[in-house]
């Protein structure tokens, strides 16, 4: 995620210091200090998420130097865990995060959040650069329908229909590399949203199109019990779809070439391009390392295609970023969820808009009770609601740094959240809340819904 450059800090910026300096103060004069930390409002409040929300109203204000604002904040919450926290030991939180080790009993790698972030953030916009060389975004236009809001929309669904099987990061890219060639530039921030958002939704209902979903399947929960949530997926394209397709229209139509002109397909750049997402896959499946599956397919088709070295700057700065952001929230000391409940998987959508959904998961797995499929959507489609949110929308804002305005992004792409509020209340409706007896492998029982109000009690 490339910073702006030669930008000074104003007014906001001031503010965002205060706001730090004065939260400091108040909770070192105020906070109960206990053996886990400062703790405000009668012990309720760890200390911890008043830099955390702080972090994400920096992020919110200083869209010039998100990258600042995320580095400051980790190593705020890394030195108060340090100082306040007894028996918080920073180096080996760390090196789970960033940990690659064997694992020889189940023959698969047991890989930090960070790590895999880092090789997906950057392997994906070499691919993404491979697949806009290989002129298919130049040929992709021409059998899209170009009348009105259509164009838009199947561009749309063709990005949740690839993320259903590829990881979300991936099908954003190109999903932005082919709205860049088809509207010749002209990309509005709520389709940026739009592509995120579809991205998000293709995955979260397949146990191969996001990490949350794997996550789940990989801890004994049906792959049907997943797949069920294809019901709020479906409604929420549709309508981020219809609404993301008339505001490109009326912003900039797609713009179609003389169709009769031939566009010559760069088959070396597309069968890398290939190679890439195939490695993804089979990593991720085989050995619950999906970065290394990419990287090694960018190695070997550096044999054929030089990739564009280039792009990794950029890149290198928006995993940063998230990375950041990612740790920070690995600090929260979050150790448990609600009592699982419709209600409580429909809030968790909102939290993961700001929080990663990835410990939200683990927590969810740990407790049990929950509807699989309505809290994949939650989770992952929810992250699409904020631009950071989720890795898909860090990803294709290193394209489109406009989107990294915070109000922007929510101004012009409100029809996510309203789709993610419709979408996820059509679900609880249309299906009943249902969750495996016992979802740990070898364990799983009958799924069983519950009776009654469909927000009750989960079966013990």
């Amino acid at each position: 995620m490339s910073e702006s450059t030669g930008r000074k800090f104003g007014p906001a910026a001031i503010a965002y210091v205060v706001a730090l300096a004065a939260a400091a103060a108040l909770s070192a004069l105020f906070g109960a200090s206990g053996p886990t930390g400062l703790q405000l409002f009668d012990g309720n409040v760890p200390f911890e998420f008043v830099l955390f929300v702080l972090i994400l109203l920096g992020v919110a204000l200083l869209h010039h130097h998100t990258l600042a604002v995320a580095l400051c904040g980790l190593a705020a919450v890394s030195a108060y865990k340090l100082l306040f926290v007894p028996g918080f030991h920073l180096g080996e939180h760390m090196f789970h995060e960033w940990r690659v080790a064997w694992d020889g009993e189940h023959s698969k790698f047991l890989v930090g959040a960070a790590t895999n972030l880092l090789g997906l953030l950057i392997g994906f916009s070499l691919l993404a650069k491979f697949f806009e060389g290989s002129k298919v975004p130049d040929w992709i236009p021409r059998i899209l329908p170009d009348k009105g809001l259509w164009g838009g929309f199947v561009l749309l669904v063709y990005v949740w229909a690839l993320s259903s099987f590829l990881d979300n990061i991936a099908a954003a890219m190109i999903g932005g590399v082919i709205a860049r060639t088809a509207f010749k530039g002209r990309v509005t921030v709520g389709f940026v949203a739009a592509i995120v958002a579809a991205s998000n939704a293709g995955g979260a209902w397949s146990v191969l199109g996001d990490t949350t979903t794997t996550m789940m399947w990989i801890d004994g929960v049906p792959a049907l019990n997943v797949a069920h949530g294809i019901v709020a997926s479906v409604l929420a394209i549709v309508i981020v779809g219809i609404f993301a397709g008339i505001q490109q229209d009326k912003h900039q139509p797609i713009v179609i070439e003389d169709k009769s002109e031939k566009v010559a397909i760069d088959g070396g750049q597309l069968f890398i391009v290939a190679l890439i997402l195939a490695g993804a896959i089979a990593s991720n499946f085989l050995l619950d390392f999906p970065a290394l599956g990419v990287w090694a397919a960018i190695l070997v088709g550096a044999l054929i295609r030089r990739p564009a070295w280039g792009e990794v700057p950029g890149a290198a700065k928006g995993a940063a970023f998230l990375i950041s952001l990612v740790l920070c929230a690995s600090m929260m000391p979050v150790e448990k969820l609600p009592a699982a409940s419709w209600q409580t998987a429909f809030g968790l959508g909102f939290v993961s808009a700001v929080f990663d959904n990835i410990p939200l998961t683990a927590l969810a797995l740990k407790q049990g009770g929950f509807d699989w499929g309505m809290l994949a959507f939650a989770v992952g489609f929810g992250g699409s609601m904020i631009w950071f949110g989720s890795s898909a929308g860090v990803a294709i804002t290193k394209d489109y740094p406009e989107a990294r305005n915070t109000g922007r992004y929510v101004k012009e792409g409100w029809f996510v959240t309203v789709a993610y509020i419709v979408a996820f209340m059509a679900q609880h409706w249309l299906v009943p809340w249902e969750v495996p007896v016992n979802h740990k492998k070898g364990k799983a029982g009958v799924v069983q819904p519950l009776d009654g109000d469909k927000g009750g009690e989960t079966p013990k």
